[in-house]
């Protein structure tokens, strides 16, 4: 599937009920386009089963907790309207996104109380995410916008109004000829890339940031726990900047990302080293098993 992704063939599933992709609109005073009252999750279909899917409809609605904005669908609700959707479009493999928001109502200040929550969820093929980068190892730039702190904003819910420095963060990284850029948090550790979280290995163990003032991937959650298992000791902690010349081998995960190889963060190289490897083949095999 190519093109703009509002005119496609295909169907949506929105407010209880699957309509034309076309005419899977909003209104323009919808509170979420002004206010960023929006909550969404990122998922992945492979043959026909989507990964952790339960997982994401669970932090659907605790991100619309964290946001007073409560999600009107059960998470059995949720979980058919995505599958409805799979197939309605008869897709195996797909991403798919699942977004809740402020709609249009009485309400056209800050507050929204008297305003609906709605709810639509989209799917599309989507390959890899930074395209042969998941071969030879993606590059970074770094980014000059940090991750806000959790006293500014519900860090733990993934809503759409803390992704706007990602997108900017990304801009500027593609300007530089690099996939993505990597964040510092509020006080200056190592936190994440625009849309992913991140690992580092040395002498065979690996580091990877504390998520206390940004998203714990369910990505992330399920590669901690494969390494684990391989009885690799997993360091969640504070990573300061200069820490970044001694790692030898980094990489990306996400639902979007997958696990994809870092080669270079800034001035910063690394190998694509075999347990990174490893982890992105295995990773691959689970969620297809």
């Amino acid at each position: 599937m190519a093109g703009a992704y509002d005119d496609r063939d295909g169907k949506i599933w929105m407010d209880g009920k699957l309509v034309e992709w076309r005419s899977a609109n909003v209104h323009i005073l919808t509170h979420a386009l002004h206010y960023a009252s929006s909550v969404f999750e990122g998922e992945r279909a492979y043959n026909g089963k989507i990964f952790e899917s339960v997982k994401h409809s669970e932090r659907l609605h605790k991100s619309g907790e964290l946001l007073d904005m409560p999600i009107p669908y059960t998470i059995d609700e949720i979980e058919k309207a995505k599958y409805d959707v799979l197939k309605a479009n008869g897709w195996d493999d797909a991403y798919v996104r699942v977004v809740a928001w402020r709609g249009a109502g009485e309400d056209m200040g800050v507050a929204s109380k008297k305003n609906p929550v709605r709810m639509a969820v989209a799917a599309w093929e989507w390959g890899a995410y930074y395209g042969d980068a998941k071969m030879k190892g993606a590059k970074l730039d770094i980014s000059k916008w940090k991750r806000p702190s959790p006293e500014t904003i519900p860090c733990h819910a993934k809503a759409a109004g803390l992704y706007m420095i990602c997108t900017m963060s990304k801009h500027a990284a593609e300007a530089k000829g690099c996939s993505d850029a990597m964040m510092f948090d509020y006080r200056g550790y190592v936190a994440e890339a625009t849309g992913a979280n991140i690992f580092f290995v040395k002498d065979g163990e690996v580091h990877t940031p504390k998520p206390d003032a940004f998203l714990n991937g369910i990505t992330r959650q399920t590669v901690i726990g494969m390494l684990q298992k391989r009885g690799i000791t997993v360091h969640e902690r504070h990573i300061m900047p200069e820490e970044l010349e001694g790692f030898e081998q980094c990489w990306l995960t996400g639902t979007a990302a997958e696990v994809t190889p870092v080669g270079q963060i800034g001035d910063y190289t690394f190998e694509v080293g075999a347990l990174t490897r490893d982890i992105a083949e295995s990773y691959e095999k689970l969620v297809r098993s």
